[in-house]
Order: C-alpha cells, then sequence, then structure tokens
C-alpha cells in the first residue's frame, strides 16, 4: 500500500517563534487525534528545521522536509544548504521543484535532476513537484507537459530510486489563487502521472509512487480532492499555517 501523507509548506512565513509555536500545535493535535498510517510533513523555513526535526523524533508519523537544497554536498556557494547538511540535523524530505522556484530562480529540469540526485544519495525522500501553468491547461495539453517534466528530471534514475520518490501534481493556476482542480481533474491528472511512470517503469514500481495534490486546498475541499483512488494525500500551502486548518485536511485523508 502507498503511503498517504499530508505534508504542510510553510514557505517564506513565520518567525522562531511563530513556528515553534504552530509546530508544538501541531503536534499536540496529533496526539489528540490524527488517523492512523497518515504520515504528517512539515516542510518549514531553515530556521526551524533542527528544532522540528527533534519533535519528529519525539512522535510517530511526523516528519521534518526542508524546502530545497543545493545539487552540491559542499563548496563556494553562498547562501545554499546541501543534503547532507539537511539530513545531519534530521530533515527526511527535501521539496524540489515547485512552481515558485521554477518561475523566480529559474531553476531547470536539469538542476532539478542533480538536486533528485543528490537528495537520494543521502537516503532522504524527494518530493517532486509539477504541473502545469494556465495556457497549457487551457489549450488541453497538461498531461504531456507534466509528463515531459517528469521524464526531463526524473528518468534517469534507476527504478529502485523512483519508488523512493513522492510526487506532488501542483496545477500552477491554482496555487494561491483560490481556484482549485476538482475532483476528477485531480484524479485525471494523477492517473496521467501513473501511467507515465508506468510505461517507463512498469506498474509495479507507479503503483507503489505516492502522488499528492497541491492547489488551493483547503478544509472545505480535501475531502473530494482526495476522493480519487491516485491521490493520496496533499502538498497543503496557506492552509498549512493554521494548525486547525491543517489538521483538519489530515483528517480529511
Amino acid at each position: 500500500m502507498r503511503d498517504q501523507i499530508v505534508a504542510g509548506n510553510w514557505k517564506m512565513n513565520k518567525d522562531w517563534e511563530q513556528g515553534l509555536s504552530l509546530a508544538k500545535d501541531i503536534q499536540k493535535m496529533m496526539l489528540e487525534e490524527t488517523p492512523d498510517g497518515i504520515k504528517v510533513v512539515v516542510a518549514s523555513p531553515y530556521i526551524h528545521l533542527a528544532s522540528i526535526a527533534e519533535m519528529s523524533a519525539q512522535s510517530d508519523d511526523l516528519y521534518v522536509a526542508a524546502q530545497n537544497c543545493h545539487a552540491e554536498s559542499a563548496g563556494a556557494y553562498t547562501g545554499e544548504v546541501s543534503a547532507p547538511m539537511l539530513k545531519s540535523i534530521g530533515v527526511e524530505y527535501v521539496i524540489l521543484g515547485h512552481s515558485e522556484r521554477r518561475e523566480y530562480f529559474k531553476e531547470s529540469h536539469e538542476l532539478l535532476a542533480r538536486k533528485v540526485k543528490a537528495v537520494l544519495e543521502q537516503d532522504l525522500t524527494p518530493i517532486f513537484c509539477c504541473g502545469e501553468p494556465l495556457s497549457i491547461r487551457e489549450s488541453q495539453q497538461q498531461s504531456s507537459f507534466v509528463n515531459q517534466q517528469l521524464s526531463d528530471s526524473l528518468f534517469q534514475l534507476a527504478p529502485e530510486s523512483i519508488r523512493r520518490l513522492v510526487i506532488a501534481y501542483e496545477p500552477i493556476w491554482a496555487i494561491g489563487t483560490g481556484k482549485t482542480a476538482s475532483a476528477a481533474q485531480a484524479q485525471e491528472m494523477h492517473a496521467s502521472i501513473r501511467q507515465h511512470l508506468a510505461a517507463r517503469y512498469g506498474e509495479e514500481i507507479a503503483d507503489d509512487v505516492p502522488i499528492l495534490y497541491g492547489g488551493s486546498c483547503k478544509p472545505t475541499n480535501a475531502e473530494e480532492v482526495f476522493s480519487g483512488p491516485d491521490v493520496d494525500g496533499g502538498l497543503i500551502g496557506g492552509a498549512s499555517l493554521n494548525a486547525s486548518d491543517f489538521m483538519a485536511i489530515v483528517r480529511s485523508l
């Protein structure tokens, strides 16, 4: 059975005290009520990672993720953080390929392929993001667009490495816009991604890869979005900044 995962991407939000308070609230609510078998992942800014990793070590089903890392393990890269550094403080997941990094930092398919490899080499789990802009959706080219993203950045990997991935489908037109893909649209794209993986690596491996939905997922729509058989959870943005909202989404899975 595939992992069921809800990951909260705080992006560049929460100062030191605010972040610790939010993480503690999530931890407390998990102790009170968390559905069995659901992995709850917190992707905070770098300043909180070590502290949340300590909480993770004391909590079942709570995991910590970084929002990015460098492709090299060390070197003269001012301002960057490497996968070995993240591993050394207890990080377990790393978000890669988020649309905001592709847009604002011009991250290429080639660079993302190197980052994925660097993360896997440290036995960390990449949460690899893919998704189409509105223009591609309107031209009905979304499946081929997303499949090309996967091919360009992931398909150099060996089958055993593909099994270790988490993929997050994030329709760019739904991120921070209040728009959300319908349950049917989400399932259609998740099924397309899984079929594309199966065509390259076989159905057995494709069936093992969790595929999360990301794109204005809220407590009011999470249950519907998560209803598709190929939707294995969510990568949550704005709603993850409120512990009650975030845990309501977790309980919807």
